[in-house]
C-alpha cells in the first residue's frame, strides 16, 4: 500500500484539501508529515478552481480544522506564494528553479538563492497599574474589519531589536513610553508571510495620542470591562486572555 498523502491545493490564497493532486502537472512543494501522512502544497493555476467553490480562506479554515492543520495550511499558502513571486531571478531576471536539498529558488545563471520570505512583527500588550485595578491598552486599527480593539503591533525595521521595535511602535502609534519589555510567545501569521512575536510591556510615561494614519481609537481597559477583542485565531487574543487570567 502506498504511503498516505494529503494535498493542500492553494487556490489564490484559499485552501482545499484532497487525497491526491487534481493535476499532476501543477507545481507541488513538500510541507512535512502530519499524523503519518506526507503533506504537499499544490500551486493551482490562476483562474482554475478544482474545489468548485469549496475552498476556504485561512480565516474561515481556522474554524474547520485543528490548530496544527491550520498552521500547516498557512505554511502551504506561504510556500506557494513565495514560489509564485520568485519565478525569476531578482538580480539577472533568469527563470529560477527549485534548489536541490533546500527550500530555495536558485538562479541557474548567477547562482543567486531566494529563500521563503518571513516578515517579523512585534505585537505587545501594554499594561499599567497593579492587581485588580490594572488596565491594558487596546486600540482599534484603521484597517480592522470591524469595531474591534486589539494589542499594538508593527513590523521590525532593519537593524532594530525586537524590544526596540516594541518601544518604537508603541510610541509612534499612541504616543506613550513603555518599560520592562518581556517576550511572551510567537505565532506564524500567513497574511501573507509574517511571524508575530508577542510581548508584554508596562506603561512608563505619557498620555494616549493616536496616530490617525494607524489608529482610530485607543483606551485603557480593566479586565472586567473589555471591548470587542480579536477571535481565538490570533496571538493578540492569547495575550489578552493570558492577562485576564493573570498569567502574563
Amino acid at each position: 500500500m502506498p504511503p498516505a498523502r494529503r494535498y493542500i491545493h492553494v487556490i489564490g490564497s484559499a485552501v482545499w484539501v484532497h487525497h491526491e493532486p487534481v493535476d499532476e502537472g501543477w507545481g507541488t512543494h513538500f510541507l512535512g508529515v502530519l499524523d503519518g501522512e506526507a503533506v504537499w502544497g499544490v500551486d493551482v493555476p490562476f483562474g482554475t478552481d478544482p474545489a468548485d467553490g469549496a475552498a476556504a480562506d485561512l480565516y474561515s479554515y481556522f474554524g474547520r480544522a485543528s490548530e496544527t492543520e491550520w498552521l500547516v495550511a498557512g505554511r502551504a499558502v506561504q510556500i506557494i506564494e513565495w514560489a509564485r513571486t520568485h519565478r525569476f531571478c531578482g538580480r539577472c531576471a533568469t527563470p529560477t528553479e527549485l534548489a536541490p536539498g533546500e527550500r530555495a529558488m536558485r538562479c541557474p545563471k548567477c547562482k543567486l538563492l531566494a529563500f521563503p520570505r518571513l516578515a517579523p512583527a512585534m505585537i505587545t500588550l501594554v499594561t499599567r497599574g497593579e492587581g485588580d485595578e490594572q488596565e491594558a491598552l487596546l486600540a482599534q486599527g484603521v484597517q480592522f474589519r470591524g469595531p474591534m480593539y486589539s494589542c499594538l503591533a508593527g513590523f521590525v525595521e532593519p537593524g532594530e531589536s525586537l524590544e526596540g521595535a516594541v518601544v518604537r511602535e508603541v510610541r509612534e502609534e499612541v504616543g506613550i513610553d513603555v518599560k520592562n519589555v518581556r517576550y511572551w510567545g510567537s505565532q506564524p501569521w500567513p497574511f501573507p508571510h509574517s511571524l508575530m512575536l508577542g510581548f508584554h510591556a508596562e506603561w512608563a510615561a505619557g498620555e494616549i495620542q493616536c496616530d490617525p494614519t494607524e489608529i482610530l481609537d485607543a483606551n485603557w481597559y480593566r479586565r472586567d470591562a473589555l471591548p470587542s477583542i480579536p477571535p481565538g485565531i490570533s496571538i493578540a487574543r492569547k495575550l489578552i486572555d493570558a492577562w485576564v487570567d493573570a498569567a502574563v
